[in-house]
Formats: C-alpha cells, structure tokens, sequence
C-alpha cells in the first residue's frame, strides 16, 4: 500500500499551514496516522517512542491553533517531538532521524525554523519560552505567541520553578502547557507529581472567570495592576472553599485543567479559548505515555526507548546476550548491591534513572537504601553530599551528560568538604544517537581542576569493580568512575573485590629495548579505550609494523596522575601518544603536557579525543572514527610516531 493511501491525510501534510487547511473533526484520524507512522519507522530505526505516541494530540492542536514558526513552541525533552518533527516538513526523512547525517535526535533550531531552542536535557522549557516571550514584545513582534511544552516528568526539575518564579513576575502573555502523563523515562517520583495528580479546577468555572475577564477589559475596568489583586484575591476565596491551595495560581500564573491530553478535538478548543488571553497561563493535560500502542501503554518504561520491535506483535527484537559481556551499568549495578550487604552505610542515588543507570537492581534488592530524586541533578548531588556528611557513603549515579546541570553542587557541596560521596559518571564519551546533547564529553576536563577530587575511569569491567570497592573504603574522600555506555569486554566478568591504590596505572605492554634506541612511542590511554589500543598494537604487530616498539599504559586515574609512570616515560620516550573518550582540551592529554613541561620533560606530545566542537549524532563506531579515536587511527598514530 502507498504512503497516500496508507496515510491519507498525513501525505497531504508537508508543513503545519496544511494542516491547518484540515477540518476539526479531521484531526483525531490525522492523530491516528501520525501515531501509526512513528510507531512503523521507530520499529526499524530505534528511538524514544512512548513519549511521542503520548504527545501526538497535543502536538497537532499546536500546529493547528499556532501559526508555527512565526509563533514559538518551545519542546522540552526532545523525546515528545517526533511527531513534530513528522509535521514540520521531515516526514520524508524520518527514516533517517538519530542516524549519521541524518535528522538530530532531538528539536535543534540548526535542523529546522520549527524547532526554537535545544531541548536534550529536561526542565529549560519554561525558562527559554519566557526569554522569547520577553523577546517577542522588545522586538515589535506583540502578536507572537510563545508556548512551552514540558512534560515526561520535567517539572521535577529545579530550572523549572525558577522559570514559573521569573515568569510570575515579569509582564508576559506565556502558555505552558505541562504534558502530565506520571512517568519521566521511569515513573515519575516526588511531591510535585502527587500534587499534579490531585490537582482539579472546574471547567465552568474557568470558563466563566475568562469571559469575565475580557468583558472588564473592554469596559476598562481591568488594567494590569488591578488584574493582579484580583487573581490574588480570586485564589485565596477559591483555595478556602477548596481547601487546597494551587501552586501556580499562587504564583500568580493563570491555571487550567486538568484536561484530557489525548482528545484533540478538546485541546484544540481550550488552546483556542487560551490563545489571546493575557498574562501568564498554564494549561495542565494528562496524556497517556505509549498512547496507541498496547505494549507501549503496559509497560512505558520498556518502551521510552525499546530498540527494534515488530509493531504488528509488540515483540521487541531483544539481542541474545548469552555468552557476551554485560553492560558497564549492569554491572555497576550488581556490584553495588554486593557492596551494600557488606557496608551498611553505602546508599544509591540516581535523578530519574534508577533502569537507565541499573540502580534499580539495587532498589529490588534494598528498596530503602536506594533513592530516585526525579530529574534534579543538582538536588541529587547535594543530597548525597548532606548524607555523606552526617555518616553514609552515597553513590550518586548520573550520565555524564547530566551531570553538567550540578557543577556548583559537585564543588561547593561535595569537593570543598571533600564528602565521601561516589560520583559514578555513566554514559561518559561518545553515546552515539542520542547526539550532541547526550555525549559525555567534558567530564574529564571540568573536573580535573576541582581540588579534593579523584577521578578514574576503568578499561574493564573488573577495573570498574575494584574501582567502585576502593571508592567506598574509609578516608577516600570525593571520588568519580566515569564509564560509556553500553557493553564491556569480559564475558567473566564478576573478579574478586580488591582495593585499587589510588593514584596507579598499569604497564600493560613494554616495548623491547636495545641500545640504539630512539624513536620508541609510549602510548597512555584512559578507561575502555585501552582495549582499542591494546588490539591497534596487536595488528601492528602481527604485520611486523612496530616490532616490539610501542610501550603502552593504562594512566586508570585521571587525578592524580600516576607520577611514577610519567616520570619513567618522560625518561625514557621521546614520542607520546594520549588517548580519551572526552576532549582533548583539558583532559589526560592537557593533565600530561602540564605534568611534562612542569617537570622539565620535552617529548613529542600527541594527543588523541574529541575535537573542540559538538559531535552529532551516528553509531559510537562512526563517531570514533570522525573524532579519530578509532582503531585505524591508533594505529596511523603509531605509524606516524615510529617514522
């Protein structure tokens, strides 16, 4: 069957000014279509599928009752968007989304006029759409209209009220619509979302108040400050009678609902009631995540992001993992739990991760110990800092990509008092198609300088276990593992728990020595990369290319640096290369230079990462291969080093 016959009214649909051509009692059909479609190509090319299929209704009221892009919506958490970006002229190149070249994993303004900011990380929604609708009224722009989208448990996030507190107070006609379907990526947790669930206002009642409003206005009853003592005096009758007080309308935010989030036909007419009304407004929804889509529906935790499925069964297309190394965070997770039975004083901490980061093995396991704060990265870092200072030894688990968002809590909350709190960075280096938001980057170079901090990353999944005992044992102080996603090397995988002493690397291969030597490359590397290098050295000498030239070591600590090893490489080798799954600038390859010039050291320095840019999307292979931290490249370096 053809596109046009199997999607009649999203084939006639190139931009949202086609859709909005269609009759009301069109949408919920076009709703139907555009589900079916995200569920067809994210079944083939994997991606975040519950949280679009969840938000398709909300999507299509806004491009029908917005005239996008002149009007701004603003996403939060690119995982609700697909359906956006299928109406905004990439219906054609969907196929092509998360892949190498192709569309960006989440809303990017460089990929599209219909995407008005970057929205990979939750809960800036409200904060950006405020700054634009501040813009829209400074630039001559008064008809622009500015909605923010945020939703999939984002409003746990402490970004998200300090947009409402700004927005509450500066003159702004903002719409937020909150997109509430109880979950993030896992369940949602916390106060606020007990709160939302509770929370009820009557449609009459709103409807009513409105029109109300707008007669004042027109007799000129109603100017701005009037309007304010009103709301003000309005809220607290409301709240007696209720006996509930509503935290929006206390903040002077206008609030309506909670509506049904998946009728279209009900969004689009209370989006048209909400359009021009002044001030700042926010429009509650319930959705359902995975709407659409039983297995999605059951089980929206598994379906966040289910890789490769079969839509006519639901069954997922799940890799045989028999006989294969397990997962880094598998593994984090099982050893944490081994660690917890014997130290009663470790607990885990993760912001909305608990399945992502395997912290739930432990949550199973030791339901007590183990917290999810919801998205609230900096809250999740102070709050184990408090823990660990009144006696217990948190791990605090968050992707490195996230842990950006509690820089000022990882130093005044955790380094200065040097906490023994465990930072376990997962997800660090290249993360593939989650994209340039996602890649974990820079952990490596902005924490080096942080006084009261040891930072390590292993090479191996027994590297990782010794690493995560040593980190607990007493007077270790601030310490952060940083590992990549993904699978590990070692199918045999559970090794005795052994302290590591901090501060040491390993000589894994030594170079033959003779008495004429000159031109011999020691090759320093840090975390999983090791094993690339360990296999670049192997072929080389397999084809007799290096002969026993090439020296190579496992730094394991980024800080401190393991000095005996530079000492006795700066000694002894006039060509070092430095390898890393982060930036170049500031990392293992900056720590080396520095300890080198410093201690009167001169040899040729190269220095091997990620480039000083953003790296998109595509799988980790062909992203270490643009950066040039592939297999190949070692091995070119290597070359180049012996000439």
């Amino acid at each position: 069957m053809s596109n046009e016959k199997k999607y009649k009214l999203l084939s006639k649909i190139e931009a949202p000014t086609d859709l909005r051509k269609l009759e009301l009692d069109e949408l919920p059909e076009l709703c139907s279509e555009l589900r079916e479609n995200i569920i067809e190509e994210v079944a083939v090319n994997p991606g975040h599928l519950a949280s679009s299929l969840g938000a398709t209704e909300i999507t299509v009221a806004c491009h029908y009752v917005f005239k996008t892009p002149e009007d701004r919506i603003v996403w939060d958490v690119g995982h609700q968007a697909y359906g956006h970006k299928i109406l905004t002229g990439r219906r054609e190149r969907f196929s092509e989304n998360r892949k190498l070249n192709g569309l960006m994993p989440f809303p990017s303004p460089k990929e599209s006029e219909y995407d008005t900011f970057t929205c990979g990380h939750a809960s800036n929604s409200i904060s950006a759409a405020l700054g634009m609708a501040v813009a829209a009224k400074m630039t001559h722009h008064p008809e622009r209209h500015v909605v923010a989208i945020i939703g999939d448990g984002a409003m746990s996030g402490g970004l998200a009220f300090e947009g409402l507190n700004n927005a509450s107070s500066k003159p702004n006609d903002l719409l937020i619509i909150l997109n509430d379907n109880d979950m993030s990526i896992d369940r949602a947790v916390g106060g606020m979302q007990q709160y939302l669930l509770n929370l009820d206002t009557n449609e009459t009642y709103n409807n009513l108040r409105f029109r109300a409003s707008q007669w004042l206005h027109a007799k000129g009853v109603l100017n701005d400050e009037r309007r304010k003592g009103i709301i003000r005096l309005n809220n607290a009758i409301k709240s007696a009678i209720a006996q509930q007080q509503n935290l929006f309308e206390g903040m002077n935010i206008r609030y309506f609902g909670p509506f049904d989030g998946n009728d279209v036909k009900e969004v689009v007419r209370v989006l048209r009631q909400l359009k021009n009304m002044k001030g700042p407004k926010l429009l509650h929804l319930h959705t359902v995540k995975g709407k659409g889509y039983e297995p999605a529906e059951k089980s929206a935790t598994v379906w966040h992001a289910p890789g490769k499925f079969d839509p006519a069964t639901g069954m997922r297309l799940v890799q045989d993992t028999a006989n294969k190394p397990p997962k880094f965070q598998d593994v984090f997770g099982h050893t944490l739990v081994e660690l917890a039975r014997q130290n009663s004083r470790i607990v885990g901490v993760t912001p909305a991760m608990p399945s992502g980061c395997s912290l739930n093995i432990m949550m199973q396991e030791l339901p007590d110990r183990a917290f999810d704060v919801g998205i609230a990265e900096g809250h999740a870092m102070t709050f184990s800092a408090g823990m660990a200072k009144d006696g217990l030894q948190p791990f605090c688990n968050i992707y490195s990509a996230f842990s950006q968002r509690a820089y000022d809590n990882i130093i005044h909350d955790a380094a200065i008092l040097n906490l023994p709190v465990v930072l376990c960075l997962d997800r660090a280096g290249l993360v593939g198609e989650d994209g340039a938001t996602h890649h974990g980057a820079f952990d490596m170079a902005f924490l080096r300088p942080i006084p009261n901090i040891t930072i390590a990353s292993p090479m191996d999944e027994h590297e990782l276990r010794r690493l995560m005992y040593t980190a607990q044992l007493p007077d270790k102080g601030f310490f952060a593992i940083r590992y990549p996603r993904g699978n590990g090397v070692l199918v045999d995988w559970c090794c005795p728990l052994e302290e590591v002493k901090v501060g040491t690397g390993r000589k894994l291969c030594e170079r033959v020595l003779s008495k004429n030597d000159k031109k011999k490359v020691a090759v320093l590397s840090i975390g999983p990369l090791g094993n690339d290098v360990q296999k670049a050295i192997a072929d080389l000498e397999a084809a007799n290319s290096c002969e026993g030239q090439v020296a190579h070591y496992d730094m394991r600590f980024l800080k401190p640096l393991d000095e005996a090893i530079l000492k006795e490489v700066g000694t002894t080798y006039e060509q070092i290369i430095t390898i890393e799954d982060g930036v170049r600038n500031g990392g293992l390859g900056s720590a080396v230079m520095e300890w080198m010039g410093d201690n009167g050291f001169k040899p040729t320095i190269k220095r091997m990462g990620m480039p000083d840019e953003f790296i998109e999307q595509g799988t980790v292979q062909q992203l270490r291969t643009i950066c040039k931290i592939d297999i190949e490249s070692i091995k070119q370096e290597i070359r180049n080093s012996l000439k």
